[in-house]
């Protein structure tokens, strides 16, 4: 059987009914981090970072993924975590590709997260009343 992770994530184009709610549990075995929501329509994680700068650099991984998969998360950016939310839009719940998306997430978050998916950092700013340094 081939790994979830490496199944191709085919864009839904409507026309089929989501998966059931036994459908979705054969797939949650493969991303167990993963949970069920709105009645088996959305499937979602909660990864947690050391700071807010690896969770940024982790959303904007994501990002680049869901544009190169052309399937795209609901992410939710905090101190410290990113929040990924799937489902398929044109049929109303969730699909196989839902959950090839959410393998691939987790691969994303289980890797090095590059600096390249950080803008640079900001010059450090003069506060009033600090020594100029």
């Amino acid at each position: 059987m081939v790994a979830l992770a490496e199944r191709p994530c085919t864009p839904c184009r409507g026309g089929v009914s989501p998966l059931t709610p036994s459908e979705c549990a054969s797939y949650l075995v493969e991303v167990p981090d993963w949970e069920l929501r709105n009645e088996c329509r959305t499937v979602a994680r909660r990864f947690r970072f050391p700071d807010y700068r690896t969770a940024l650099a982790f959303t904007n991984a994501v990002s680049a993924l869901a544009e190169e998969t052309w399937h795209h998360p609901e992410l939710v950016l905090g101190w410290s975590f990113c929040e990924v939310s799937l489902t398929t839009r044109k049929i109303g719940g969730l699909h196989e590709s839902d959950f090839v998306m959410a393998a691939r997430i987790d691969a994303l978050a289980a890797g090095p997260l590059d600096s390249a998916w950080l803008p640079p950092l900001p010059a450090p700013r003069w506060v009033p009343g600090s020594a100029k340094g």
